[in-house]
Formats: C-alpha cells, sequence, structure tokens
C-alpha cells in the first residue's frame, strides 16, 4: 500500500482532483502557456532558460484518471517539469484501449485518454514528450506496421512505401485532433514540448546509418511542415557509430548514428539512455556515456537530455543516481529524465515494478531526485 502521509503531498493530490480551488488555480496561473523552444545547447521557456528533471510513464493512454492524476501529483512533488508519455498503441488494444486499430483507423478509446493526459498536464504546469510509434513490440511497434503491410522485416518500417504513408497519416492526425477535454489541436498545445520519431528506433540491418538518418531526416521535416510550434526529436538511444570501437553502445552495430542524427535540420536536439545492466557495461561506465553525449551535444549545438535512466540494484540505485545527475549538473546538461515513475492503482496498491526500475514517492530515489530536480530548476526560476 502506498501511503501518503506527507501533509504537501496530500494537499497537491486534493489538487489534482480539482477540490482545492485556491490553490488550483495558483497552480493555473503558474502554468506557462508558451511553448518550449531552444537557444544553443539549452531549452528556453517564456525566454529564460528552461533547465528540467523529469520522468516516463508508459500506461496513460490505457489506464485510469485517478492513476494518472497520481503520477501527476508525485511530479509536482518531486519538482519534476517533464514527462514523456506513449502517443500509440497499434493493433490489438490493451484493457480496452487502442490508438490505431488499423492503419487509418484511429480509436477514441485511446486518444480519448490521451487527450486527457495532455489537458491534466496543462493544468498542472507539466511539459510532456511524445513519440509516435515504438521500436519494440509492446502496443503494437514497428512489427505491427510491417505485419499489416506484409513487409520483410522490422526494418522495411523505414522504407516500405505504404508503411511510411501510414506513419505520416497517423502523425498528421495526431497532430491536427481535437482535445476533447480543452478543444485544442495538439500541435496548438503548449502543454506538449516535443514530439518524437519514435522510442529507440534502431535499424540494425544497415549498419551505415543511413536508412535511419534519411527515414529521421524525411519524417522530421514533414512533422515540422504541419506543425511550427514544438520541438522534434529523434528518441533514440544514442548509440555512436565510430568504426572499430570495441564497446557495442559505441561502435555503430544497431545502425544508430547519434551524432548524424541530432545534427539533422529539423530535429532540435539530441536524446540518449543509459541502461548499463541491459548492455553488459557498469555503472561507472555511465559516468562517461553521459560526459561524451553533453560533449558532443555542445559541439553539434542543440540540447541533450539523458531521457531514460535506470539501474536495478536497488542496493546501490540511489549512489548511482546521484552520481549520473551530479554529472548532468556539473557538465551543464540540459534536463534528465529517470525511468520510471508510477503511482497507485484503482485499488490503492503500488503500480506493479514490471522491469525493475520502478521509482515511487516518497522513497530514497526519489528524494534524490527531487533534490537534483530543485537544483536544475534554480538554473530557470520563473519558468515554471
Amino acid at each position: 500500500m502506498k501511503v501518503k502521509t506527507c501533509l504537501l503531498h496530500m494537499f497537491l493530490m486534493l489538487l489534482t482532483a480539482g477540490s482545492v480551488m485556491l490553490f488550483g488555480d495558483l497552480r493555473a496561473a503558474s502554468a506557462s502557456s508558451s511553448f518550449v523552444e531552444t537557444s544553443g545547447t539549452r531549452f528556453t521557456l517564456d525566454g529564460k532558460d528552461f533547465y528540467f528533471a523529469g520522468t516516463n510513464n508508459y500506461y496513460f493512454h490505457y489506464k485510469s484518471k485517478k492513476m494518472v492524476d497520481d503520477v501527476f501529483a508525485d511530479m509536482i512533488a518531486m519538482n519534476l517539469k517533464v514527462i514523456r508519455i506513449w502517443g500509440f498503441l497499434d493493433g490489438e488494444p490493451n484493457e480496452h484501449s487502442v490508438m490505431q486499430p488499423k492503419p487509418g483507423i484511429y480509436d477514441e478509446s485511446g486518444f480519448s485518454k490521451l487527450d486527457y493526459a495532455i489537458y491534466k498536464a496543462g493544468q498542472t504546469g507539466v511539459k510532456l514528450v511524445i513519440p509516435f510509434v515504438n521500436n519494440w513490440d509492446d502496443f503494437g511497434g514497428m512489427n505491427q506496421y510491417a505485419r499489416w503491410f506484409k513487409a520483410d522485416g522490422h526494418d522495411a518500417f523505414y522504407t516500405h512505401p505504404g508503411i511510411k504513408k501510414a506513419y505520416k497519416d497517423y502523425v498528421y492526425y495526431m497532430l491536427n485532433r481535437v482535445n476533447t477535454y480543452t478543444g485544442v489541436k495538439y500541435k496548438d498545445d503548449p502543454a506538449i514540448m516535443a514530439w518524437e520519431l519514435a522510442n529507440e528506433p534502431r535499424a540494425p540491418s544497415d549498419k551505415s546509418g543511413n536508412t535511419l538518418i534519411e527515414w529521421a531526416d524525411e519524417m522530421s521535416a514533414y512533422i515540422k511542415s504541419i506543425d511550427q510550434n514544438h520541438l522534434v526529436a529523434v528518441g533514440d538511444e544514442g548509440f555512436y557509430r565510430i568504426e572499430g570501437h570495441p564497446e557495442w553502445p559505441y561502435g555503430g552495430g544497431e545502425g544508430v548514428d547519434w551524432k548524424r542524427l541530432t545534427a539533422l535540420s529539423a530535429i532540435d536536439y539530441g536524446t540518449y539512455h543509459l541502461y548499463p545492466d541491459h548492455w553488459g557495461e557498469t555503472a561507472e561506465w555511465g559516468n562517461q556515456w553521459i560526459i561524451d553525449h553533453i560533449r558532443d551535444g555542445n559541439e553539434i549545438g542543440k540540447p541533450v537530455v539523458l531521457e531514460e535512466f535506470g539501474y536495478q540494484d536497488k542496493t546501490k540505485r540511489d549512489g548511482v543516481y546521484k552520481t549520473w545527475l551530479d554529472i548532468i549538473e556539473k557538465h551543464d546538461g540540459a534536463g534528465s529524465q529517470f525511468w520510471i515513475l508510477t503511482g497507485i492503482q484503482d485499488d490503492d496498491t503500488l503500480y506493479p515494478d514490471y522491469d525493475g526500475f520502478r521509482i515511487v514517492y516518497p522513497g530514497s530515489a526519489a528524494s534524490i531526485i527531487s533534490e537534483h530536480a530543485g537544483r536544475m530548476n534554480e538554473k530557470s526560476p520563473d519558468s515554471r
């Protein structure tokens, strides 16, 4: 059971339910109605630097309002400004919700829940990052498109004419969708910070990186042709393509060339992820991974965000996270987003720790992240 004994947090929960009108009005007044922009290697909001700590959550588009509200309340209590949520649910429904059951068919069961998440973000002053498709099979993904069009494998997603058209059609619908809670088109809503082309795209059949580069160049330009308000990122893991490098994340084996992707003209900032457990590396290895991306982002002239990170050993996690976040601050990184903030379920029990990376508030890891968030926020006064 998640016991919320903190009076402040209980107060914030009342806010998310709309029960405390005075404080709610103050939050609404402080929430920026402007779009996040970039200036060199920094994000800006209302003409001021916008540094941030944030998080990720994958269930906003099929779970209840109560569960969504709880995560937003935890974010406010932890000083978090940005959350990355999924903008896709392709093929089969998940708990009776689906967004695109077939190409070109867009279902209200999922989209109405995304509407609510965007509406709630606007209420609380949180900014959203939303990718359009998944590299992986969860919630459909690129393989679902390949099955729909009887294409030859995962990487056909990037080159098959029918798939590319279906992806563009989906993007067009999302950007022009009118939110049923706000009456505002997605492309006009400042609650959204950025669109991402995909979650963790890879194209291992082309180790030159060209397939993914060409697709990202085309699709990012397409998004910008419709929506000039929002930032666009690739959403990739930050893999380098350094020929002969002995370490897998640097060697280019997944068909990702992070520096070239980040430098594309319609890409506004770079993303990178960090999972030493999954990549066969140590926590200490991650220190240089962070430094390398901030350094190379500075050379490219764009902000970079550690937008997913996780470490599974809970006995060491707090120290590892503190080290990584301290490095981001020391090297003037633009932002961080840990994986994954979850809250309560409808029966008030904690959402299960399915992947071993769950962070809950209150908790020791949440405190470390919250302290980091406070220091990042101090670098961007009055931006929230």
